[in-house]
């Protein structure tokens, strides 16, 4: 198959419970939650999605081995001695990896030393393989993912709520407010719920602060 990528860069993880750690980003194109148009935002099973995933600007990769050569090419040239013990890291999002993402190229990156990580919305199945797997659900669209190292549930949003996560099997639950008009009291509302139910914890877009990718 051909992996249609969006973006594939270096720079800091800016969310969830792995944020501030240096990674390579591996954005594929496509998502079977919104087709990334916006004339067609209102009429889609997800609403508030802030990234752009249409096209192929990194490239159109005929083979697995193709766009493992390519991720590994992102990562600065570094003396191995500077990830201090720590595989380096490459995290697969969208978009919706799933569409794309296969076991061949995951047992590739193995082969070359990556620690693998995706970044889901959870209503498809993954491959094995994935050293991390984050789940963001997306209103009711029901997941087939229920199990995983961190839910991050953007909120508040419509359909879901953080009480319908509850009895799934994730090591962190992270409440991340929606950054649309009303950021600042979704933000409040978060740290609300956080503090009375402290098995969540509040995630935020640090990226957005510090100005990177």
């Amino acid at each position: 198959m051909a992996y249609r990528v969006k973006e594939l860069f270096y720079t800091l993880q800016g969310e969830g419970a792995q944020a501030g750690r240096p990674a390579v980003f591996c954005r594929f194109a496509g998502c079977n939650l919104w087709s990334g148009r916006p004339e067609d935002r209102a009429t889609a099973k997800c609403r508030f999605c802030d990234t752009d995933f249409v096209g192929a600007d990194a490239g159109v990769f005929e083979t697995a081995e193709a766009l493992a050569e390519a991720v590994a090419a992102a990562f600065p040239a570094l003396d191995p001695q500077a990830y201090g013990g720590r595989r380096p890291y490459v995290v697969f999002t969208g978009g919706e990896p799933a569409l794309q993402l296969t076991r061949e190229l995951l047992d590739l990156l193995h082969a070359r030393g990556f620690e693998l990580g995706v970044e889901s919305n959870g209503t498809l199945p993954l491959p094995d393989g994935l050293d991390w797997i984050t789940v963001s659900p997306k209103g009711s669209n029901p997941l087939v993912t229920v199990s995983g190292d961190e839910l991050k549930l953007v909120w508040p949003q419509r359909g879901c709520a953080p009480e319908d996560f509850a009895g799934l099997d994730f090591r962190h639950f992270l409440l991340q407010p929606c950054d649309d008009a009303h950021n600042k009291a979704n933000t409040r509302e978060c740290i609300e719920y956080c503090l009375g139910h402290p098995r969540w914890s509040l995630g935020l877009q640090t990226h957005k602060w510090i100005g990177v990718r």
